[in-house]
């Protein structure tokens, strides 16, 4: 019997192993091309996001400590609780201060009729134990009406950033910066500096620091009469 072949046209062209094998390899080497710039945008916009948060961190703190220096309290009209006691620390090379604030703006709320009482604002730094070379900054608010002249509170308060660098505060005393300020070692009316210089630095996760200043006058330290 006669077998008839079929035509070699007829036969359907397929791939050799050797092509396949250079397919996969394209295709993974462009998968791993894919997966490093969806890494890297995803880093990018962790580290925005970061640099954002970090951004948003300093500037409110700073404008918390401004806004509290600028109504430290010394008035004429009334009996004033005045305060404003801040001390110079220096911590692996860098400065860590903290200071105690008789202030008409803490909390950032007035009374319906003008100023409320006075609250005392007590800033203090210590070691952060979970990063090295960080400090924990700490926060303390109580009525000035419950402290005795002299007495500071002593009430530990809350966190309010993990991640300080340094905070370096400074008091224009009319002809010169000073590191230190004791109100309770000067004389009536002269107890409040004319100006404070703020100087925070914090970090980030990547060991990043970013630096935030400002410069505050103190409208109640002008001469009274």
């Amino acid at each position: 019997m006669m077998v008839r072949r079929m035509p070699s046209s007829q036969f359907k062209a397929g791939f050799t192993l050797l092509e396949m094998m250079l397919a996969v390899a394209i295709l993974g080497l462009l998968l791993v091309m894919l997966s490093q710039s969806f890494h890297a945008v995803a880093m990018s916009k962790v580290r925005g996001e970061d640099s954002l948060e970090l951004q948003r961190e300093g500037s409110a703190i700073i404008w918390q400590l401004a806004n509290e220096f600028n109504n430290a309290v010394q008035t004429p009209v009334y009996p004033s609780y005045v305060l404003l006691v801040g001390r110079a620390q220096m911590q692996d090379a860098l400065p860590v201060d903290s200071v105690s604030i008789s202030t008409f703006g803490a909390g950032h709320e007035r009374a319906l009729v003008g100023f409320g009482a006075e609250q005392i604002v007590t800033y203090t730094t210590s070691p952060n134990p979970s990063r090295s070379g960080w400090f924990i900054l700490n926060r303390s608010q109580v009525s000035a009406l419950l402290m005795g002249v002299g007495n500071l509170p002593q009430t530990p308060g809350m966190i309010i950033a993990d991640n300080l660098v340094s905070l370096h505060l400074r008091y224009f005393n009319g002809t010169q910066w000073v590191e230190s300020w004791d109100s309770t070692m000067l004389p009536r009316n002269q107890q409040l500096p004319l100006a404070v210089s703020i100087d925070l630095q914090l970090g980030d996760a990547e060991g990043h620091v970013r630096n935030f200043a400002t410069e505050v006058d103190l409208p109640m330290a002008q001469p009274l009469w």
